[in-house]
């Protein structure tokens, strides 16, 4: 089987492409699995560490404001979409793929409309509860919609072939034992262990926050910690330094956490957006969180995700316009102290909820091409 699998922009789009990969191989290892993503974007540096091969084409995304700067970034960007369709026409013919794979992101539109005139089948996939624009574009020429939740569902023309398949997860994510990976990361030292991000691209309220959190923790020598400040959070390890923290083994700082799995298992709490991937994670892991969601989305759709949780007793809630280092500290004191009930909480949501969802858009692509 001959796939190409396209997405990319945000880690959210690009993690459940990787994760279908990784299916795909393990059922089938004889496949050939082509990644098509942006030239410059993040999974330009990610899919290569995963031994796939990846090829990129020239795309950027719409601005949506009205001005100057906007408008001829908009010029750029319509001219590079006839750039991306040739570069796309020319990585079909030579890959010949049976069919391709939609995870999402501005990059998918392109290559899936070409596939579409070439006759090669394409399904897509939306992780969200509110389907994002090029989900809706190409949501008409796809064999098959996938969703998440089928709350989606109402977003879409009822005449799509959907199919409900759930967020397909890496499959070593929930795979590792919490006391081994603490080890492996040179976390074992007895201390609870913070995980924190804001997506890969880089919150700056929470980073600062988060700074605030750190220099507390250190003067008062309470938690390890790792945190991802993102592709726009550069200018943190000044901070900090600003703030007096002092390099320590307990502080684990980085640009992007590629090896998830390890720092997921490690985590006694996390404190995270509320993306749809990064709930399903928090979910198989079993781990408690602090829960901000992100105000700049679709539909508020990080808050009513992370509401599901707090109703499930399964996790904090801290509303953007509420955050704050002084609030973040008092959230994470008050969650360290009811870990217990938190715990609880994400090991009931587990058991109610079925994750076979990397099966099921296996049997999609299959029954696809049969």
């Amino acid at each position: 089987m001959r796939v190409i699998l396209v997405g990319g922009g945000t880690a959210g789009h690009i993690n459940p492409a990787l994760a279908i990969a990784s299916y795909i191989r393990d059922k089938e290892p004889n496949s050939k699995i082509l990644y098509v993503g942006a030239k410059g974007g993040m999974e330009e540096t990610l899919v290569p560490k995963e031994n796939l091969e990846f090829k990129g084409i020239t795309i950027s995304g719409f601005s949506r404001k009205l001005n100057f700067s906007s408008f001829k970034k908009n010029l750029v960007t319509l001219k590079n979409i006839f750039i991306a369709s040739h570069e796309s026409k020319k990585i079909l013919k030579e890959f010949n793929p049976d069919i391709c794979i939609g995870t999402g992101g501005y990059v998918s539109g392109p290559l899936l409309k070409e596939a579409h005139k070439k006759g090669i089948p394409f399904i897509i996939h939306e992780q969200n509860a509110y389907p994002g624009i090029t989900t809706k574009i190409l949501s008409k020429k796809a064999s098959v919609v996938m969703l998440a939740t089928k709350a989606a569902k109402k977003h879409l023309n009822k005449n799509l072939n959907i199919i409900v398949t759930g967020n397909p997860l890496r499959n070593s994510i929930g795979k590792i034992n919490s006391k081994e990976a603490k080890k492996e990361l040179g976390f074992d030292n007895g201390k609870p262990l913070i995980l924190s991000f804001g997506g890969s691209l880089g919150a700056r309220s929470i980073n600062e926050s988060i700074a605030e959190l750190i220099s507390w923790s250190q003067k008062n020598n309470l938690y390890n910690h790792i945190h991802a400040y993102g592709k726009y959070g550069k200018w943190m390890p000044k901070l900090l330094e600003e703030k007096g923290v002092r390099k320590s083994p307990n502080i684990d700082l980085r640009e992007y956490i590629d090896n998830m799995p390890i720092c997921m298992a490690a985590a006694d709490i996390v404190i995270c957006r509320s993306g749809a991937i990064t709930l399903s994670e928090l979910i198989v892991c079993q781990k408690p969180s602090i829960l901000i969601p992100s105000p700049n989305v679709a539909e508020n759709h990080q808050y009513h995700n992370a509401m599901e949780f707090v109703e499930a007793k399964a996790a904090a809630l801290l509303e953007e316009k509420e955050l704050s280092g002084e609030n973040l500290i008092k959230k994470l004191s008050e969650s360290m102290n009811n870990i217990a009930y938190l715990q609880s909480g994400i090991n009931k949501l587990k058991k109610e909820l079925s994750f076979n969802s990397s099966e099921k858009i296996y049997e999609i692509i299959k029954n696809t091409l049969n």
